[in-house]
């Protein structure tokens, strides 16, 4: 079977079961602060486990994208040197929520192990927690395990816990004996840390909930949570000796074998840099995928260090030009049956590599010099030890693993200063830390959730709606009634209120009931899509239970419907313009204009962004409807409709469609055609991070009032100039040349004065023990007219030292300069150093010239008299 082939079969075998097949969620954790990426199968399932959720289905089985490359679960440094460590992996898992437990999970277990993917049960090991008699029986009795096969082992490796306190419980491991050739040692046996027992697959347990003293409690609904890397169990039956050698991992490796014409096999070293390059590969692959870009922060940082890490490994083996970008084409082909979003953004995906490696190509070659003019330089000086400063900029900056450092000095019998550098790490982890907020959810709202409480929204037929007040909340608390002048939070049965998600700003508008009206100013969807409204109570007084009528700003409803369209049109007239590779990289759409965040790596053109807004505006005026269909996830994606990264899509989608040139998948509301949008104008473009820039765009009145504002300023300034509006521009162009022009004459005459001030300066120049010393205050408002009076100062006293001072509005100016035979005893840049200080300021320069400012331009006079002392002071 192909890796492909196994996946299917655990996600097929497992739907025959009643599994809910669940997509994967993306590497982001959107509702999970506390993760960098998510890291396991059960992160989406994570609010569910804690009963804070209620899903329509009690099991589910998915293969989860997992990447552990950064926070607590971080295993880059082993990439390339062990069989299984990986950054970018993918996690088969089965759950029940409160469903089957202990019995039904190890049926499913070892079925699917022995009859869907044919092992033998002789191979097989089984590990139980200590004192789990319970699963010991049933492996006995449900899968027949001979007791000689069971072993128990502690807490370290069979009990799991989601953190110090909450659900947990005893896990039962699946293990493969893959034969004597691949042992330690005469005494190796389950349990030991090679490869021979490999451990397959995870059974969890959950079945107590753990308080703060460490108590731990039954839950109400033990549950099951499974884990089985896909990775491993390929590797187990192809019969390969490491996950490397699969055709998950194999044909990227090959790749990078052909692009530097080395042969797997040939030496270790070269092995080792294909692994990181195969595995690094799919890790960027996705994350670029699931919208992480390069950054020095955060998630983005992480990606940094993976993409530098391979391309360091490359330059081991000869690829000193780019290269990842056609490593990553193979995960692409790889991938596509599972993950065929993958391709469709194959020319962003490969545009993010390309940019960063040839950026980091640079950087990497200033990283090596550094290293070995460090090493130079110690055993020029008889040092042995590496300060752990430069081992930590090699690795923060330049991307050098200490491992790489370490195999460089090895030779050198030198050692590392580890104990500085774990110092800076330590403060660097705060950077590689997840930069998500979340605001806390109150109780009242997780037991609603807990309780499988959907509200109903009816907002995309009718904005007003009658619904059942189920909490209201006031500053994180549940209370059960409200009056005049409280500012609340509610959540009702049924509301045609959108909340805020997908960039589009919650509604406003107002809940009335007889003697009530509370103004509803904004609209949120917490994670579990509960709409929460939030407003203050106007009149009357309001009780839990309570009906109310619940009714939408029809003209704030309507002109944000017009900008969500807007947004679909525009994103498609960007791809049009400026190629394929360009995604959405966020929103924000409101009644008052749109803001459309998109990956480009350059600034767009005054001329594309003419030709954007032209494409915009043709299909406005084409008024085309907007068709709107709700259909399965999997079927939307086959039709080509395009999913943003940030979003969380369920199982039914809505697919928004205008004619032929935009299809994407959007729970936001719409105007029926476009023709309603009326006027798109682009107000603004600019870079808000590497490889992302933003527009923000209005239309219909908004865009009408913009262009009128503009026309109403032209006119003003033509009239100003006396100038029809046409001709502004010529009008303008010939104002700028004349006053260049007037400029230079100004310029001109400003250095025939100093001329003259130097042809008539002979009675201010002073001889401090035979130097002659000039220190005058001149007219000037640049340095370079400065400098320039001073050369001529300078010429006319042939051998001596030259001060001049300007005061030019708040600031001061200083130009020193000492006649070349005077350079070996008096130094420009240390008597203006010394005089600067005067006037608030500091500078420097050669022997021969320096020049400096300062703030104080009052003490100008006092700086050039103190020049003698300082002349006087450094003669004697």
């Amino acid at each position: 079977m192909t890796g492909n082939e196994i996946r299917q079969k655990f996600l097929d075998y497992f739907n025959k079961h009643s599994h809910q097949v669940v997509r994967s969620s993306s590497l982001v954790p959107q509702d999970d602060p506390t993760l960098l990426f998510t890291n396991a199968g059960m992160v989406q399932f994570k609010r569910t486990f804690l009963g804070e959720e209620k899903r329509n289905y009690v099991r589910a089985a998915t293969s989860q994208k997992c990447v552990r490359a950064g926070g607590k679960h971080n295993d880059l440094e082993n990439v390339g040197y062990t069989a299984r460590h990986h950054t970018f992996f993918e996690m088969l898992g089965n759950f029940s929520f409160g469903d089957y437990f202990k019995e039904k999970a190890i049926e499913f277990a070892w079925e699917l192990m022995i009859d869907g993917y044919g092992l033998s049960k002789d191979d097989l090991w089984i590990s139980i927690f200590l004192d789990d008699d319970e699963a010991d029986g049933l492996w006995q009795k449900a899968a027949g395990v001979s007791p000689d096969r069971i072993v128990r082992f502690g807490e370290k490796d069979n009990f799991w816990a989601m953190g110090d306190t909450g659900p947990c419980g005893p896990c039962s491991e699946i293990h493969i004996d893959r034969g004597a050739h691949m042992a330690c040692g005469p005494d190796c046996r389950i349990g030991c840390e090679c490869d021979r027992f490999l451990e397959i697959w995870n059974l969890v347990f959950m079945q107590f909930n753990r308080d703060a003293s460490g108590e731990m409690t039954p839950l109400p609904k033990p549950s099951i949570d499974t884990g089985m890397g896909l990775e491993r169990i390929v590797s187990i039956l192809q019969k390969a000796d490491t996950n490397y050698d699969t055709d998950l991992m194999l044909p990227i490796m090959q790749k990078a074998g052909e692009l530097s014409q080395k042969k797997i096999g040939e030496s270790k070293a070269s092995d080792v840099a294909m692994k990181v390059i195969a595995d690094h590969s799919r890790a960027m692959a996705f994350l670029i995928g699931d919208g992480v870009l390069p950054s020095n922060e955060g998630r983005g940082y992480v990606l940094r260090r993976i993409m530098r890490r391979a391309i360091r490994y490359g330059r081991n083996i000869g690829l000193d030009k780019p290269f990842l970008h056609n490593t990553a084409g193979v995960v692409f082909d790889i991938m596509k049956p599972a993950y065929p979003e993958l391709s469709e953004s194959k020319a962003f995906i490969t545009n993010v590599i390309k940019n960063e490696e040839l950026r980091f190509s640079e950087t990497l070659d200033k990283g090596l010099v550094l290293l070995n003019d460090t090493l130079s330089e110690m055993e020029a000086k008889g040092q042995t030890q590496v300060p752990g400063d430069v081992i930590f900029k090699l690795y923060d900056t330049f991307g050098f693993p200490v491992d790489i450092v370490r195999d460089v000095v090895r030779d050198k019998k030198m050692t590392l200063d580890m104990d500085t550098f774990n110092a800076n790490m330590a403060e660097q982890r705060e950077k590689s830390r997840s930069v998500t907020s979340f605001s806390s959810i109150s109780e009242a709202y997780k037991n609603l959730s807990a309780q499988g409480v959907k509200p109903e929204f009816m907002g995309y037929n009718t904005l007003s709606a009658s619904g059942k007040i189920l909490v209201m909340v006031h500053e994180n608390e549940e209370i059960q009634e409200a009056a005049a002048g409280n500012e609340i939070e509610l959540v009702t049965d049924k509301t045609p209120f959108y909340g805020e998600s997908g960039g589009q700003m919650g509604d406003c508008g107002k809940i009335t009931a007889p003697g009530f009206e509370m103004q509803v100013i904004d609209t949120i969807k917490d994670p579990t899509g509960l709409i929460i409204h939030k407003g203050k109570i106007i009149s009357g007084t309001i009780k839990k239970g309570d009906a109310v009528t619940l009714t939408v700003d029809n003209q704030a409803r309507s002109a944000t419907a017009l900008n969500h369209t807007a947004t679909h049109i525009l994103h498609s007239a960007l791809r049009k313009v400026l190629g394929d590779h360009v995604k959405q990289a966020g929103s924000l759409v409101s009644s008052e204009r749109l803001r459309f965040d998109f990956n480009h790596f350059s600034q767009v053109s005054p001329e594309e962004l003419e030709q954007i807004e032209t494409i915009v505006n043709t299909h406005i005026r084409q008024n085309v409807p907007v068709n709107i269909d709700e259909m399965d996830a999997q079927d939307a994606y086959k039709t080509g409709a395009t999913a943003l990264f940030e979003e969380k899509y369920g199982d039914r989608v809505r697919v928004i469609s205008l004619d032929t040139f935009s299809k994407e998948l959007c729970g936001g509301t719409h105007t029926s055609a476009t023709g309603n949008i009326g006027l798109f104008k682009i107000i603004s473009e600019s870079s808000i991070a590497s490889g992302v820039r933003r527009i923000e765009a209005l239309t219909g009145a908004g865009a009408v009032d913009y262009i009128q504002k503009t026309a109403k300023t032209i006119r003003q300034a033509a009239g100003l100039l006396k100038e029809k509006p046409e001709n502004l521009v010529k009008r303008l162009e010939k104002s700028i040349a004349d006053q260049k022009v007037l400029e230079k004459e100004i310029e001109k005459l400003k250095a025939k004065m100093a001329t003259m001030s130097a042809a008539s300066a002979s009675d201010e120049i002073r001889e401090i023990k035979g130097v002659k010393v000039l220190s005058k205050k001149v007219a000037a408002d640049n340095p370079g007219s400065l400098r320039d009076a001073a050369d001529k100062f300078r010429d006319q006293i042939k051998s001596g030292i030259v001060v001049l001072g300007s005061a030019a509005g708040e600031k001061a100016m200083l130009t020193v300069m000492v006649t070349k035979d005077l350079t070996d005893k008096f130094h420009a840049g240390k008597i203006i150093k010394q005089t600067a200080a005067i006037v608030g300021g500091s500078g420097g320069g050669r022997p021969d010239m320096a020049q400096a400012g300062g703030s104080n331009p009052e003490k100008i006079d006092e700086a050039l008299e103190a020049v003698y002392g300082i002349v006087e002071k450094g003669i004697s």
